[in-house]
Parts: structure tokens; sequence; C-alpha cells
């Protein structure tokens, strides 16, 4: 499928992880990709190879490099992109990939005592160190072992706790922000005919990961408010959906305390043995924009491989 030359995807988060695959997945069946991202200017060096490589295809790309969290952000880019749609433009899918948030514990973990028991055991038995056998197992453990992660050093969360500001931040910046430029889109008259909204959550809404209470939180706001918007919505022909992703390698998630140990219990339960991929996502977001998904509506979509449905045995 190739989609009109007048239709638009707008990517808040769009420079890497989720929203770039995206981009470059939806650029090559003919979307025009507009981008906001906040990034410095050494992560350009990066970034800029990866946008020409979207402006290969052949389609026109615009880039923001500004705070998508911020309201006066908001209203520069909307005029901005109006004015570059002219009459005809519309945007096709608004995809909230913004991961910005904070990331500590409700209060400071107690000592792992179990684990250094059975260190401490193992080295007895094998006649070495307990270092010696902590050591190994982390190297194993991060060279594709994933049944040694329970004996890894747990993550390192430092003496930082959540606090009231950190948990409306995070609820805002992940989840609610989608809201504001929903409304305000719909106020300019950008939106398609047919048009699509998703964001994007995890597992970490129906579990509970140490450290992610803030980020979960914004997630299950995300999905209420989805909810919301596939019933207010839809007489103005905006689809409202939420994609639950399984655990990917991103730079966003490279900074959850503790990801190392999630990334081996996905491994151990998804049926297919890997981690989802940014482009499994990518792909299905493609199909979301197609004409033959206009009747999706208000649901929670998981792209994990079959990993929430898994006990953990392969």
């Amino acid at each position: 499928m190739r989609f009109p030359s007048d239709q638009w995807a707008l990517i808040l988060g769009g420079s890497s992880g989720f929203g770039l695959a995206t981009a470059k997945k939806l650029a090559a069946h003919g979307l025009g990709i507009v981008i906001v991202h906040r990034d410095r200017r050494g992560a350009m060096k990066r970034i800029t190879p990866e946008f020409e490589s979207i402006r290969a295809t052949g389609v026109p790309l615009v880039t923001f490099n500004t705070n998508a969290l911020a309201a006066e952000s908001r209203a520069g880019v909307i005029a901005s992109i109006k004015e570059t749609f002219g009459e005809a433009g519309r945007i096709r899918l608004l995809l909230h990939s913004i991961a910005f948030g904070n990331l500590k514990p409700l209060v400071q973990p107690l000592d792992n005592t179990d684990r250094q028991v059975l260190l401490e055991r193992l080295a007895g038995e094998l006649g070495v160190d307990a270092a010696t056998i902590a050591g190994t197992v982390e190297t194993l453990a991060k060279e594709g072992f994933p049944e040694l992660h329970a004996l890894a050093r747990p993550a390192d969360y430092g003496s930082a706790t959540i606090d009231d500001e950190d948990l409306a931040t995070t609820i805002y910046n992940m989840g609610t922000s989608v809201l504001s430029w929903v409304k305000d889109l719909l106020s300019a008259g950008l939106f398609a005919a047919d048009s699509r909204v998703l964001g994007l959550t995890s597992e970490g809404n129906e579990i509970a990961w140490r450290g992610y209470a803030a980020v979960a939180a914004a997630k299950v706001a995300m999905e209420s408010l989805s909810r919301s918007m596939a019933l207010e919505l839809a007489p103005y022909g905006v689809r409202s959906n939420i994609i639950q992703a399984g655990i990917t390698e991103t730079p966003a998630s490279s900074l959850i305390p503790g990801i190392d140990g999630m990334k081996a219990q996905a491994r151990l339960r998804n049926p297919f043995g890997r981690l989802t991929r940014t482009e499994d996502v990518a792909n299905f977001i493609f199909l979301m924009c197609t004409d033959e998904a206009a009747w999706v509506n208000g649901s929670i979509l998981r792209v994990d491989g079959g990993e929430h449905i898994s006990g953990g045995g392969r």
C-alpha cells in the first residue's frame, strides 16, 4: 500500500526507538513524516543520517528539535506544519512515543541476602571464591544465558525515591500529554477524515517492576484517555488505540534500572525466544494506518510475539 501524497504522520519522539522505526516504515509507503524530538547537539551526529535515510525514500520530512511537552512549542509546531501542509495536507497518524520520565523506586530496596547466600554456597561447593562466581554469572548472563540472571548483581537504584512532583511530571510527559496534542490538532483542522491516534504502553500496566511506578501510572492514564478519545473523537474520524509492545532494546529502555533482568525474563518467556524489535512494532503501526484497520478503535493491542501469555516454558 502507498498512502496518498497529502497525508502525513506526526511522530512525537521520533529520533530513536519505536518512533524512528515507525517513521522509516511509513516513509517507505509514501507517508509524509513530521518528527518532533528533543536531542542535544552531540546526539545529532547519530540522528541526522537516520533522517537523511528517510528523505532518501522520496517523501517529505519535517523535523522539530524542540520540547514537545511545552505548550508554546506545541503551538509553534502546529502553526508551522499547517503552513507546510497547505490546504490539502492532513495527519493520518499521531504517534505518541515520548519517553521522558522518572525511574525511581517507591522506597529503598533491601539487600538480597538469599542471592549472597546462594553465591557463597556455590563458591564453597566449587572451591572458588564468591566474587569469582558472581563475576562469571554476570558475564554469562549478559552474553545470552538469561537463566543465570537471577544470580546477577541487582540493579543500582541510587538513593533517590519517587516523590509527588516526579509522579505528576511523568504522568503528563509519558501519558496525558497525548490529549494536549490531539485537542490542538483537532482545533487546527489538521486530522485526516480517517485518522489514527496511537500511544505506547508496556506490560508494566499490569505487573509491577521496581523503579517503574511513575511510568506505569503514566501508561495506565494514557490507556484510559485513549478509551475516552475513541468514544468522543469517533465522530471526527479519529480512531484511538494503544499498542503494548514486548520488552524491546531501545535507548529509553536501557535507562530502566534492572532492564537486564527484564530482558532475561522476556527471552525466557517469549514463545519465539527473543525480544521484541522496534521493527516489529513499526510494522504493526503501518498496518494500523491502513484503510482495513479503520474499525479498530478503543483497544489495547499487544505486539510481543506472545510474551504476555507465556508462563515461561517453551
